[in-house]
């Protein structure tokens, strides 16, 4: 499939909005951003064998392609409009691009993305998106907004991901639900757009709990106080390990995409109040402290030494 005739097919895929002015088809998308908002503008790539394994399904991939960088904009607080896709491929195959837009394109019809452009070639398998967003003026959350006294929270449930990746390296099968978190995690926006006015700090959770908070603690120049027993675990990771592996993927697994966030101490209603309108469960997992780091609390007070804090793409062991 030629070049052209790969982007006309996505063309025809892709869906619109009424403030795309021009799409796919020139040189640039031309673009109408309200008056009274702030663009968001987040950009994630995936390369096959790193940010999902290889001989994942086409669909699961576009869907994950696309996933992250909502994560992204839900961790801001952001509204979803647009995005740009590069995609790398290594030959000309119609079955896996139109698998590929199966999966995309569904979520990005959940969400109202309209696909306005991007570029594609002849490389490894690469995804790279580009999302842009729209949020209230001061109402965007930030990495840096975290104080000492706030609580600590997590949506959903952490380690999923983790287990089911961990599993696959070992050469086993992971339970169902557990594979579907790895392949197809739910960006958490309508949670992310409640919390707006409540939350004080949020990232989203995709190297893993600690690292992640860790960049929270950096960015707002505090620490924060972590219970091990208070971490929301699904049924399934219940089932599939026992407590000493249950922990490590929880804290350090990555790939969860949930939302970790920081809220002033008496902020607990009006947090679940938010949770509950976004259909999401939220758990109360730790509070800020002075300090420079996350540090982590078994139920008898004692600390919890990681054996890894979470993902990093550039470690000496790479």
């Amino acid at each position: 499939m030629p070049e052209f005739e790969l982007i006309e097919r996505i063309r025809a895929r892709a869906g619109g909005r009424d403030d795309v002015v021009l799409g796919i088809g020139d040189d640039a998308a031309l673009l109408r951003v309200p008056p009274d908002r702030q663009l968001v503008v987040a950009m994630d790539t995936l390369n096959d064998g790193v940010h999902f394994p290889r001989g994942t399904a086409a669909a699961d991939v576009g869907w994950k392609a696309l996933a992250v960088n909502l994560s992204d904009l839900a961790a801001m607080g952001a509204e979803p409009a647009w995005c740009t896709l590069s995609l790398s491929l290594p030959a000309s195959d119609d079955g896996w691009v139109d698998g590929f837009l199966d999966g995309f394109l569904k979520l990005a019809t959940a969400h109202r993305v309209a696909l306005v452009g991007g570029d594609t070639t002849r490389g490894p398998l690469s995804i790279c998106v580009t999302m842009h967003g729209l949020v209230e003026p001061g109402r965007a959350l930030r990495r840096d907004a975290a104080r000492a006294g706030d609580a600590v929270w997590a949506s959903g449930s952490l380690g999923d991901a983790g287990a089911a990746l961990a599993l696959l390296d070992a050469g086993a099968t992971p339970p169902a639900a557990l594979r579907e978190r790895l392949d197809r995690p739910t960006p958490r926006i309508a949670l992310g757009r409640a919390l707006g006015g409540v939350a004080a700090a949020a990232i989203d959770v995709s190297d893993g709990l600690l690292a992640d908070l860790d960049h929270v603690c950096a960015a707002s120049g505090v620490g924060m106080r972590i219970a091990l027993d208070a971490l929301p675990a699904s049924d399934a990771l219940l089932a599939a390990c026992d407590a000493a592996a249950r922990t490590g993927f929880q804290t350090g697994g990555g790939d969860d995409y949930e939302l970790a966030f920081t809220t002033p101490p008496d902020a607990d209603a009006a947090v679940r109040a938010a949770a509950l309108g976004a259909g999401v469960a939220v758990t109360r997992i730790g509070e800020v402290v002075t300090g420079e780091r996350v540090r982590l609390f078994d139920d008898s007070g004692r600390e919890w030494m990681p054996t890894a804090r979470g993902y990093a793409h550039f470690a000496a062991n790479d």
